[in-house]
């Protein structure tokens, strides 16, 4: 594994590289000791994934995030071995993993992306390692897996891979199985492909339609404090509002010409 450098680097440091981030699904909700331990499963996952595909993880520089690792690839990697052969070796060992009763379940939240990358004093800057904490967290992604609660993982690719390398026709990699979305997250937003191993794109297609309905308000169907019954007390209207606020002093209608007094 590489080392981060903590000094600034010099203007020229910039590449073109691919960069990935895997992020483990309800992270926050293991306690301190599970945390820990499946930390270590991320990476003995993506290690066996790489070692299958015949990637050298040692040439990955790595940055570490406790639930998520972001890593930016070695200048040779093809990248349709990694949208192709190590997605697929991750998603068996997954499910091998995940199939043992007694083991904490990880799933895994996946984004890939290419650019421009330049080394920096806290590890990494540029557009694409921004557009991958982008994708990774894109709310179409997080409901995707949530819905389809048999995948063990979800990966969202960028539309330039998708247009460069899926739609290229090459090994192992179905465009058809992609289904597209629209990702806003803070300032970033742009189009990204998720596909999940094991289920057909329909699945993935069902739920990101909803997930990208828009939401009612919380209040539109709650009554207005305005909505008043009234009755007439001693010359005085006396209103309650629906939520039970009581109004007085309403001026009450003038009764009818020729009526008597109220009995």
């Amino acid at each position: 594994m590489k080392e981060l450098s903590h000094s600034r680097p010099p203007d020229d440091l910039t590449h073109h590289r691919l960069c990935l981030a895997a992020d483990v699904e309800q992270y926050s909700r293991l306690d301190t000791r599970t945390q820990s331990a499946v930390q270590s499963e991320l990476v003995r996952l993506l290690d066996e994934a790489a070692a299958l595909t015949g990637l050298d993880r040692a040439a990955w520089t790595r940055q570490p995030q406790g639930d998520m690792e972001f890593a930016v690839l070695p200048e040779a990697t093809p990248e349709d071995a990694v949208l192709g052969p190590f997605i697929h070796h991750l998603a068996i060992r997954l499910g091998e993993r995940n199939a043992d009763p007694a083991a904490q379940r990880v799933r895994l939240r996946m984004a890939v992306d290419t650019g421009v990358v330049a080394d920096a004093a806290l590890g990494h800057a540029g557009p694409a390692p921004v557009a991958v904490a982008r994708y990774v967290n894109a709310h179409q992604l997080k409901a995707v897996l949530t819905a389809l609660t048999e995948a063990d993982l979800a990966v969202i690719v960028s539309d330039r891979l998708y247009q460069d390398v899926v739609r290229s026709g090459r090994r192992d990699l179905v465009p058809a199985q992609y289904v597209r979305v629209h990702v806003q997250v803070k300032e970033f937003g742009g189009y990204g492909w998720i596909r999940v191993p094991g289920h057909v794109p329909d699945d993935v297609r069902s739920v990101v339609a909803d997930a990208q309905k828009p939401k009612p308000s919380p209040d539109a169907d709650a009554p207005s404090r305005m909505g008043l019954s009234q009755y007439v007390h001693q010359g005085a209207a006396v209103g309650r509002d629906v939520v039970g606020g009581l109004t007085i002093g309403l001026p009450a209608p003038p009764p009818p010409a020729g009526s008597g007094p109220a009995r």
